[in-house]
């Protein structure tokens, strides 16, 4: 009774723990080790008058080794420590496993409840026919960021007539390749799937047979939801197989992706993302700060939103107890680094702006140079939130 009566309303001073659950080891490990680095930069910069409820955040990653069941045993300890927010994102697969089992947590230990921030796991089905009181989502979904992929190609690549849709096997994977081909004939009829592959996630070592499959398919365009090694040797074995086609990426800008990218793919290759390494004002303090204090490149700018949203919700609900901030953050705007983002009721998506951006030199304009490679991703188009904003299916049941 005293833990809860410590919760009847938010302390300044009070500290909050949040345990992210993701790979720190294996091929996509250094994803997770540079996020961890990120989570731990932004619970220091939002703690205490970082935020309007004062609370102070504390932080720390569980080595999931990217598997569901490790993840499911990760989250056990977590709650058992009385850890009551967790946060996730790299795959969906652990993300959908998460979801489910925190549910039943909560439907079975009331006063006990456990909030689960998705930072990075895009599968749209977490915000439509699996979609829980539990999850909010801080990244874009992949519906979305097809939305704005295909409306760029249609409004600015008409010399795109190919396109191979190459991407990890399991539900983000094939998520990108249902939407792209739904986006394409919907706003490109003309264009043409020439070939589709789906490949093991973290597994393949060299891409080479996949680069001679695309070059054999006459493709002028790769669109891939790839990330980490997965995509850092895919576009490694385009440069050394010679592809010379467009790649449309949600990742380039994630670890290992710049430098097997290095000098070659410029003008070439795209991503699609809620944020870059060139967008000004306070980001680029952060981004600049954190190269600075880590020598690495901070790139998932979900991490400062879910510390903003948090602080805003639980001054909102004079709360940390999860069910309070959970209601509070339900329809909650705040002012971030780009405008005003929404936290979506219906669906707990959060409503943001899009960026196409191109690999390329960097220069004056846009200095900030990834893994000191010479190069950047330099932004050709901003889409706001209404405009990369998908409509979602999500009956969502609420706590009484």
């Amino acid at each position: 009774m005293a833990v809860m009566a410590g919760w009847a309303s938010a302390q300044k001073g009070e500290v909050v723990k949040v345990v992210r659950i993701d790979p720190l080891t294996g091929l996509l490990g250094p994803v997770g080790v540079n996020q961890d680095k990120s989570y731990k930069y932004f619970a220091e910069k939002f703690s205490g008058a970082g935020n309007p409820a004062g609370v102070k955040f504390e932080f720390e990653t569980i080595d999931n080794k990217l598997s569901p069941a490790e993840s499911l045993n990760a989250l056990k300890a977590a709650i058992d420590k009385g850890v009551r927010y967790v946060a996730q994102g790299n795959g969906s697969s652990v993300a959908l496993a998460l979801v489910d089992a925190i549910n039943k947590h909560n439907e079975r230990n009331p006063g006990k409840e456990v909030l689960y921030l998705n930072d990075s796991a895009v599968d749209p089905d977490l915000t439509n026919s699996k979609c829980s009181f539990w999850h909010f989502r801080f990244d874009a979904d992949t519906s979305m960021k097809i939305e704005a992929m295909s409306s760029y190609i249609k409004d600015s690549l008409p010399d795109v007539k190919k396109v191979f849709l190459l991407n990890q096997n399991y539900s983000h994977g094939h998520q990108v390749a249902k939407y792209a081909k739904e986006a394409l004939k919907r706003k490109r009829p003309d264009i043409e799937i020439v070939g589709e592959d789906l490949h093991p996630l973290a597994q393949v070592r060299d891409f080479a047979p996949y680069i001679a499959k695309i070059k054999a398919s006459g493709a002028d365009m790769v669109i891939t939801g790839n990330w980490g090694s997965d995509l850092a040797l895919l576009v490694k074995a385009a440069n050394e197989g010679g592809y010379n086609g467009k790649f449309f990426t949600y990742y380039t800008g994630v670890t290992g992706t710049p430098t097997a990218l290095g000098k070659s793919g410029e003008g070439r290759v795209y991503q699609v993302a809620y944020g870059h390494y060139n967008m000004g004002g306070q980001a680029q303090k952060w981004l600049d700060e954190f190269k600075a204090k880590y020598n690495d490149d901070m790139y998932t700018l979900a991490i400062p939103r879910i510390f903003e949203m948090l602080g805003a919700a639980m001054a909102k609900a004079k709360s940390t107890d999860p069910v309070k901030v959970a209601k509070a953050m339900e329809g909650l705007k705040v002012n971030t680094f780009n405008g005003e983002i929404e936290m979506r009721k219906a669906d707990h998506q959060l409503q943001q702006p899009l960026y196409i951006t191109v690999w390329q030199k960097a220069d004056a304009k846009n200095p900030y140079s990834p893994e000191n490679t010479g190069m950047t991703l330099v932004a050709v188009k901003e889409y706001p939130n209404y405009v990369s904003s998908t409509p979602t299916s999500c009956q969502m049941k609420r706590p009484g």
